[in-house]
This record gives C-alpha cells, structure tokens and sequence, in this order.
C-alpha cells in the first residue's frame, strides 16, 4: 500500500432593488424576540453578561445569555448539559462570514467537507454526517440535493450549534449535532446599514438591513433586509451570483400575544464541477495548480428558495407560554455537469443533468411554564410537531460515460424520474426539575411517526411507529461559576434495508453518553466547557450470514455498531471587557464495531474526516487613543485525514497530513456612522486539500482548500 501526500446565467440584483424599496416606506416583515412583550432595542452595549439575552445583534459579544435550541427550555450554556456553541452576530462580521460554510469551518467540533466538489458540501461531527438543520427551532431535513443550498448568512442573528445526538427536538437523524439559525428580529428603534465588500478574485457584496417601529406606539415593528453578491474563484472559469431578500413583521395583536410572519427569497447560482479533481490511477495526488477546473463553461447550478414562516405567542396571567410556529420553503433546482467516473481514464466524465423540486413544511406547537411541587418551582414543555418533505427529482443525461473535457454542452434527455414523500409526526414532553438549589435534573421523551413514500415504487416504502426517544441530563453547581453535568440523549434514523423474513429493518439509533464540567464568568460574558463524550451507532445493517429464503436482492442484519469517543474543550466569550475569544479544540475517535465486512471491525470509522481539531478566533478593541482600532485573527488546525483505497490494480492510501491556517483582521471606526474593516485568510498560503473524497460514482478526488485572499467592508449605519 503507498502512501500519497499533497504538497452560465446572471442572477438580477432586481431582489436588493425590492429590498431598498421596501426599506424606504419602512414595510417589513417580524418575530418574537427574547421578551416577546417588550419589543427588541439595540443600542450602545457595555459586554457584560447582565446585559446578555438570546439575541446578540449589537452585544460585540462572541457568547449569549440563553438559548433553547436542545430542550426548548430557555437555559444558559452553563445550565444546558450537552456541548454547545453559539456563532454570534459579531463573530460573523469579524470574520466576514457569507456561508455555511464559513460557520462550520470555524465551529469549534464541526467538520466541512467538499469530497463531491466545490458545489457541494457535507458537514459532520463526532465522526458522523449532520442531517438536520433547524431555522428558528424548526428542523429542516438536510439531504440530497438540499445540501448544496447555503443559506444567506445576512438574515441571521446568530447560529447555534448542539453536539451529539439531538433527537428529542429534531426527531430522526444522526447523532451528531443540529444547527439552528436563528433570524433577524424587528427594533423598534429605526436603524439601517448599508454595506459594501470587496475581494480576491472580484468578489463584491452589497447588503441593505433596514429595522423601524411602523406605527407610534410600536406595537407593529418591521425589517427588511437585501444582499447582492457577485463573485469569480481562485478556479478557472468559476462564477457565482447570491441574492436575498428577507423581510420580517412582528405585531402585539394584545399585551399578552404577539404575532409574528416572514419571508424570504434566495437566489443562487454557481458554475462549478462535480467531484473534485481526479487522483492518479496509481492513487497518487496529480499535484494539479489549484486553479484548474476540469468542467466545462456550460456547468452550473441554480437554486431558488422561498421561504415563509410565521408564529404566534401567548403569555398567559400564571407564567406560562403557548407558541404555535410553521414554516413553508420550495426549492427550484437545476444542476447541470460532469463528474468523472471511477471506472473511467483520469480525464473522461459523464455529462448529467437534473431537475429538482423540493417542498419542506414544519410546525410546531407547544406550550411551556412553572409547575411547583414539592416546595419548589419547576419547569415543564410539553408540544407537538410534524415534517413533510416532498422531493421529485428528474434526471437528464446524454448517455456519454466517456464525455470528453470541454467538450460542447450535450442535447440532455429525460430518462428518469425519482419522487419520495416524508412524513414525521412527534409529540414530545421536558421537564427541568428543581430538587435542590444546586442541583438540576432535565427528563425528556419524544414519541415519533415516520412514513417514506415512495412514489415511484411500493417496493421503497417504508415507516416507523412509536419510536421512542429519550433524555436526561443531571448539572450540579459546584459554586457560583462552575458546574459538572452527566446526560444521555439519543436519536433514531430508519433504514430501508429488509431482514431475511422482508421486515424492513429496526431503525438506527444513536446513544450520546456525555459528562462534562462548565464554567460561567464575569455575569455570563464569558463560557467555558469540557466534556467526555461516547456514541454508540446501533442497528446497523450488516449483510445476512445466510441470504437462503431472501425475498430480495440482499438481505440484512441490524447487528452493525460503530463506536465514536472523544473529547470537547471550548472557550467563548470576553476575557476582557475589550478582549473577545471563541475556539476550542475536539478530539473524536470513531472506530467500527461490528460491520459487514470484518476486515472493519475496529478499523476507523469516517478515516477522510481529522480525529482532531483546533479552532481559535479572537478580536481586540483598544481603549484611549486607539480606541477606533480593533484587530483580530483566526487559527484552524486539523490532523491527518484519509482514505484507503482498493481497485483492480492494487490498493493505495490517499492521505492530507495534518496542516494550519491562519486568518487576521483589522477594524477601524471612523465615525459613529462608518466602520471599515479589512481581512486577509490563509495569509502564510498554504496548500492543502480540504477533502479527498472516495466516491462509488466518480471514485477518489482532491479538493483544494482555498489559497490567500484579501477582503475589504465598508459598512455605514444611521
């Protein structure tokens, strides 16, 4: 075995022309916000953890005051008793974060992979792949064609991310964590920004974000927000145009229930290529200039995504809360390119095309408040939710497998059509009981019902009746800044693969053991953790000993287990009250267990993912004279990552050593109305490949990670 190192159409800005419109007769659109009885103020904030909420817009903070992205329970990062980190509005505007991307890379635990290409994207954590992603607390399947769509960061208050198995609030998945963006809210103060950016590459953005009361007395609020940008790569013949609009409307329909109802449209559209770039047929790297693109001009994809969502809140007299929220999207996409083949000469593609339609409803309501019992006052969320996800996927190819580089763009035809329904219905029940004053316990259990329809043919459909999940978690305040914690938390994902009597297999379940110890400084400003964490992956599909009586082709076992073990460490918040920091450093080990082939058996488990990272982000505000000066920087380090190979010609190993990449910035306020800022990424450029992917279509490839690149952002606020 040896062993490889490395060394279209024009999207209209007619959305951000929408948007200034709109901003100038001040009709926008709303939510609620972290008391949804006092409209949202942002102003001048002193970082101090008294004045921390869940909304971070305007705080400089690199940490919040609570979230309730893994119970509902609105608890404090010290009070939630798994690994969480949140990506605050600051932190995205420090680093000129556009993407998803860019938050998962800088995400302490979180890993970003682009092994299918550049246009495509998989995330993972604690050795598994992330499937669920949730857009103000309701989940989003993440899948398939859904997982090329990089949702505008411009519309989001902050992210937030939990680790480990999330089942009780998304439902079916993996365990591995849940994201959850969490939109732009209404002020009732008026404020707009209009941002410029330019960079590397002929990168520009613009961005509009206007926010007012719409009535005197500020019951109706509004907010609108548009972005524009137009970009070329670091790859040849690579563009991409991003549009949004974004408007949101929040009303007090009474003192005690407010009213919320938005919507958005996103545009997007890339030329890039499938795959990555091909390997030697010895499975060495070609060692290609990071420039090449081995697709041709005719390659791209476009995507449409329209949103809308709304919710209702009532306060009532005895504490507790009735929120009843949904949202509906549509996806319009169509990808057209060439991958290679793993069968093919290094050089030869097969041109592809295809047409996809996806409709994702979520709704969720529930109810939450004090229960007191027992001398004490708890606390109690009880709700129900339900998912639809409707994709129809039409497939065009020329039938070329031997399609030549360059080569004129094929006469595609339709030879196949593929349309799956999902349905998930689950009710679910959290309880914070409070049995001393240093002392917490979290029960939670969640009953679910999944169907998948397949359209097309009966023989795919398959479903899931009552599955339970499960939750529990126990903190223990140590005194008045450190607690240790111990949970379990799990998650189902059902599978498709028949046993020898044609029962279509148990679900997958996914079991996080975690035990930790967290630490809150300076009134909440400043978070730190660390925990010890161990999935087991449970019901795998194994091959069957005997396949004697199949009724199908292949039949299986769920005997399979994969084991992950590890560690997380993270640091976010203020050091000082100038002086913010967010990172920290993941350990993670996942081996198999048991699997189909026994040659795996305690083998790494997702060897093209690094079993160790460290990410570190930080920015300064000096006082005094230099007191409109801010500076910053970012470290990501990972360890090795690769994947081993076995071909008809021999077996290889195709590796990426371990490598670090280091960012800087630097701010300056020129007045209370203009802010300047300049980042400069991968300043030492370095080259690496941020994937190497091993694909049964298009088989081995590199990704390049990108090189050097300058960015400057002039934002003006009145």
């Amino acid at each position: 075995m040896s062993v490889q190192q490395p060394v279209g159409t024009r999207f209209s800005p007619s959305l951000l022309a929408l948007a200034i419109c709109l901003s100038g007769t001040q009709t926008t659109l709303a939510a609620d916000t972290e008391k949804a009885a006092a409209p949202l103020e942002l102003g001048a904030t002193e970082i101090s953890g008294q004045a921390l909420g869940e909304t971070t817009e305007g705080t400089q903070s690199y940490t919040t005051g609570a979230m309730a992205t893994a119970t509902k329970l609105p608890l404090t990062m010290r009070e939630t008793p798994q690994a969480v980190t949140v990506i605050t509005r600051q932190r995205m505007d420090d680093q000129a974060m556009t993407s998803v991307n860019d938050v998962v890379k800088n995400t302490p635990g979180l890993f970003l992979s682009q092994s299918s290409g550049p246009g495509r994207q998989t995330y993972s954590s604690r050795g598994f792949d992330i499937d669920n992603m949730m857009f103000d607390g309701l989940p989003s399947a993440y899948s398939g064609y859904a997982n090329s769509v990089q949702p505008n960061l411009a519309m989001f208050d902050r992210i937030e991310v939990i680790r480990g198995a999330t089942g009780l609030v998304t439902g079916a998945g993996n365990p591995s964590a849940a994201i959850n963006f969490v939109r732009k809210r209404p002020t009732t103060t008026p404020q707009v920004s209009i941002t410029g950016a330019a960079g590397s590459w002929d990168d520009y953005r613009t961005e509009l974000d206007a926010s007012s009361a719409l009535n005197d007395s500020g019951t109706l609020r509004g907010r609108v927000v548009g972005s524009y940008r137009d970009a070329n790569s670091f790859r040849d013949n690579e563009t991409s145009d991003h549009g949004l609009f974004y408007a949101i409307s929040e009303a007090d329909l009474s003192e005690d229930t407010t009213a919320t109802l938005g919507f958005s449209r996103q545009e997007d559209q890339t030329n890039f290529f499938w795959g990555g770039l091909p390997i030697g047929t010895d499975g060495h790297h070609l060692n290609l200039p990071r420039s090449t693109n081995p697709g041709s001009d005719w390659e791209n994809k476009e995507l449409t995504i329209n949103t809308v969502f709304g919710d209702v809140q009532h306060r009532f007299d005895n504490g507790w809360k009735l929120n009843v929220a949904g949202s509906a999207s549509q996806l319009d996409g169509v990808f057209t390119g060439s991958y290679q083949s793993r069968y093919q000469t290094e050089l030869a593609r097969t041109a592809y095309q295809s047409h996809q339609d996806d409709k994702q409803y979520a709704f969720d309501t529930f109810a939450s408040g004090p229960v007191d019992a027992f001398g004490r006052t708890h606390e109690v969320v009880v709700g129900t939710s339900k998912r639809i996800y409707d994709a129809t996927s039409k497939e065009y190819s020329p039938y070329d497998t031997n399609y030549p580089l360059n080569g004129a763009k094929p006469d595609f035809q339709r030879n196949g059509k593929t349309h799956t329904l999902t349905t998930q219905d689950g009710v679910y029940l959290t309880t914070r009981l409070n049995l001393a004053d240093p002392l917490k316990v979290i029960l939670g259990a969640r009953l679910d019902w999944y169907d998948y329809d397949d359209r097309q043919s009966q023989d795919g459909d398959y479903k899931v009746t009552r599955n339970l999940t499960r939750y529990a978690g126990v903190i223990y305040d140590l005194d008045e800044h450190h607690s240790v914690y111990a949970s379990y938390t799990d998650i189902f994902n059902p599978q498709s693969s028949k046993d020898l009597s044609g029962k279509v297999l148990e679900p997958i379940v996914g079991e996080n053991y975690e035990v930790g110890i967290k630490g809150e400084y300076f009134n909440g400003a400043l978070n730190a953790s660390l925990a010890v964490f161990q999935i087991d992956q449970k019901n795998r599909a194994t091959t069957a000993a005997t396949q004697a009586g199949c009724p199908v082709l292949t039949c299986y076992a769920a005997a399979g287990l994969v084991r992950s073990q590890g560690i997380d460490l993270e640091l976010q918040g203020a050091l000082t009250e100038n002086w913010q920091v967010g990172g920290g450093f993941t350990y993670t080990r996942a081996h198999f267990i048991k699997d189909s082939d026994p040659a795996n058996d305690n083998q790494r488990f997702s060897s093209d993912t690094p079993e160790r990272l460290f990410k570190l982000t930080t920015s300064y505000r000096f006082q005094g004279p230099l007191e409109k000066l801010r500076i910053g920087g970012n470290v990501y380090w990972q360890s090795r990552m690769y994947n081993d190979i076995a071909l008809t010609n021999g077996s290889y190993r195709l590796e990426q050593g371990s490598y670090a990449v280091a960012d800087v910035m630097a701010g300056y306020q020129v007045n209370q109305h203009l802010d300047l800022q300049v980042n400069a990424n991968n300043i030492f450029d370095r080259t690496y490949y941020s994937a190497i992917g091993n694909s049964t279509i298009w088989g081995s490839t590199d990704t390049y990670g990108n090189p050097r690149s300058f960015g400057v952002t002039a934002k003006y606020s009145f």
